[in-house]
C-alpha cells in the first residue's frame, strides 16, 4: 500500500519536522516508514495552540457535541485506511483494526450525547446551591501501543465534551495511524483544539513537566505511571493513570468448560494477550483441572497466527521486540522451573516477533509467569481445591485491574467476585468494556476511572455555585 506523509498536527496544521525514527512492522521486524521526532519547541507550540484554542471551546458545548459526532463520522469515513495503517505498526488482523476504528467512533458517540443533569443540592426558601462542572484547561494524553486509536479516543472524547482542550502523544511503537487520526480531524476540530505530537522517549516525560497542561491522563506500564505521577505532583497537575493488570479468571467446581473454552480463549489471547485486563492467569477448581486444559489446550493449538493482512489469521505478532524478548524469558524461565506449555511453548521460526501461543501446566504462584503481567500469548494454568484460599491467591498481588468468576451458580459465582480486590469484576464472562461502563484500577493498577459519567467528571473540576435568597 502507498502510504501517507505521516506528520505531527499543531493549531489545526501539518507540521514540518527536522528529525524522524523509524517505525517496525512487527511481522517482518523491519523498518517500513518514519515518524516525526517532536523537538521542545514543537512541543512548546502545541500545548501555546491548545492554550489560546481552549478560551473559545470551552464556551459552546452545543458545538462540542456537534463537532465531536462529526469527528466520529470521519474517524468512520476514514477507518479502512487508518485500519491498514493500524495493522501495518500494531499487528494485529486487519479485520479487528476495523473493529477497532468503529468502536473508536462509538466512543466519541456516546459522549457526544451523554447527558449532564444539573446537580442541585440545596432549593429552599434561604438557599440555591448547585454543582457545576468546570473544564480543567489544557489536556495531555499520553497512549500505549496496544490500542493506539481506541484508548486515544478513551480520552479524548470526555476531554473535549468537557471544553478541554488536548496534546495527544501515541506510543512511539505505533505513531502513524494516530497520526493519521490527527489529520482525518483537521478540518472537524477548530485549530488547537487537538493537537498530535510524536516522538522517542524523552517526549513524555516533557509533556508532564511542562507548565501548561493541568491534566495528564496516561495509559501505560507501572513503571512509567509511577514516574508520571511524581512528575506531575511538582505542578498538582491532576492525574488519570491506567496501568497495568494480572487479571485472574476463576473457574468454580460447577463450570461446563465446553460452554466457556471460547470465551476464556478470547479474553486471553484476544490481541496476541496485548490487553491490560486480559486473562493472565487461571485459577481452576481441581475437580474440572484436567477437563479445562484438555479443552483451553485443543482451542489455543488452533490458532491461526500470522501476518494481520492474511485471510482467516486470529493472532498477529507480538508488537515489539523487548516485549517478543520479556514473553520468551518469562516462558523458558516457567518451563526450566517445572512448567509444562500443553501447547506452544516457543518463538516462531519465522521473521517477525511471533511466539506460539502458548497454555502452561505447573506454574505456580510465586513464578513470574503467574505473579507478573506477561502481556502476550502465554497462559498459566494453576489447579485449586478451597475457595477461600483462591480468592487469597487471586488478591495477593499489586495489581488489581480486573478478575472474572465463572460458574453455572450465578449468585454464588458473583458472591466470590465481589471478594476480589479489582477495579471491575465480571461473572461469566471478562473484559465486558462500553463507553457507558467506568474502567480502572486498584492498588498499582491505577489511580482514577476511565469511561461514563465518571470518565467524563475526571476531566472536570467541581465548582459549587450558591445563591442566598
Amino acid at each position: 500500500m502507498e502510504l501517507p506523509d505521516f506528520s505531527m498536527t499543531i493549531d489545526g496544521k501539518s507540521v514540518a519536522h527536522i528529525d524522524d525514527f523509524d517505525v517496525i512492522n512487527p511481522s517482518t521486524g523491519e523498518a517500513f516508514a518514519q515518524a516525526p521526532d517532536c523537538d521542545a519547541d514543537q512541543l512548546d507550540a502545541a500545548f501555546d495552540a491548545a492554550a489560546r484554542a481552549y478560551g473559545d471551546w470551552r464556551t459552546d458545548l452545543a458545538l462540542r457535541r456537534e463537532t465531536l459526532n462529526a469527528a466520529a463520522d470521519a474517524i468512520v469515513a476514514n477507518a479502512e485506511s487508518l485500519a491498514q495503517v493500524l495493522t501495518l505498526e500494531q499487528g494485529r488482523p486487519v479485520n479487528q483494526s476495523v473493529i477497532e476504528l468503529h468502536a473508536s467512533a462509538a466512543w466519541f458517540r456516546y459522549f457526544a450525547a451523554l447527558d449532564l443533569p444539573a446537580e442541585v443540592i440545596q432549593d429552599d426558601a434561604t438557599t440555591y446551591a448547585e454543582v457545576t462542572r468546570k473544564p480543567i484547561g489544557v489536556v495531555a494524553a499520553i497512549t500505549p501501543w496496544n490500542f493506539p486509536l481506541l484508548l486515544a479516543s478513551w480520552k479524548l472524547a470526555p476531554a473535549l465534551l468537557a471544553g478541554n482542550t488536548v496534546v495527544l502523544k501515541p506510543s512511539p511503537y505505533t505513531p502513524l495511524a494516530t497520526l493519521a487520526l490527527g489529520a482525518a480531524l483537521r478540518g472537524v476540530l477548530p485549530p488547537g483544539v487537538l493537537n498530535v505530537v510524536s516522538g522517542r522517549d524523552p517526549l513524555g516525560a516533557s509533556m508532564t513537566e511542562h507548565p501548561v497542561p493541568r491534566k495528564i491522563s496516561f495509559t501505560g506500564s507501572i513503571a512509567t505511571g509511577k514516574r508520571v505521577a511524581a512528575a506531575a505532583a511538582g505542578d498538582l497537575k491532576r492525574v488519570t493513570l491506567e496501568l497495568g493488570g494480572n487479571d485472574p479468571a476463576i473457574l468454580l467446581d460447577d463450570i461446563d468448560p465446553a460452554a466457556i473454552t471460547e470465551k476464556l480463549f478470547q479474553s486471553a489471547f484476544g490481541n496476541n494477550g496485548q490487553i491490560c485486563s486480559a486473562i493472565k492467569r487461571v485459577y481452576v477448581h481441581e475437580s474440572r483441572y484436567d477437563e479445562v486444559v484438555e479443552a483451553l489446550t485443543e482451542r489455543v493449538r488452533a490458532a491461526v497466527v500470522g501476518d494481520g493482512f492474511l485471510d482467516g489469521v486470529e493472532l498477529g505478532p507480538i508488537q515489539n521486540a523487548p516485549q517478543y524478548e520479556r514473553v520468551s524469558q518469562l516462558v523458558a524461565s516457567a518451563i526450566s522451573d517445572g512448567a509444562t506449555a500443553t501447547t506452544g511453548g516457543r518463538p516462531m521460526d519465522r521473521p517477525g516477533y511471533f511466539f506460539e501461543p502458548t497454555v502452561l501446566v505447573g506454574a505456580a504462584d510465586g513464578t513470574a509467569i503467574v505473579d507478573e503481567e506477561q502481556f502476550g500469548p502465554a497462559l498459566p494454568l494453576i489447579p485449586f481445591s478451597r475457595v477461600e484460599d483462591v480468592v487469597a491467591q487471586a488478591n495477593a498481588t499489586n495489581f488489581g485491574l480486573g478478575a472474572s468468576v465463572w460458574g453455572a451458580d450465578t449468585d454464588r459465582a458473583t458472591s466470590v467476585a465481589t471478594q476480589l480486590d479489582s477495579g471491575s469484576v465480571w461473572v461469566n464472562t471478562h473484559m465486558a468494556v462500553a463507553p457507558n461502563l467506568p474502567f480502572g484500577g486498584a492498588k498499582w493498577s491505577g489511580i482514577g476511572v476511565e469511561n461514563g459519567p465518571w470518565g467524563y467528571a475526571a476531566f472536570t473540576e467541581l465548582q459549587l455555585v450558591l445563591r442566598a435568597r
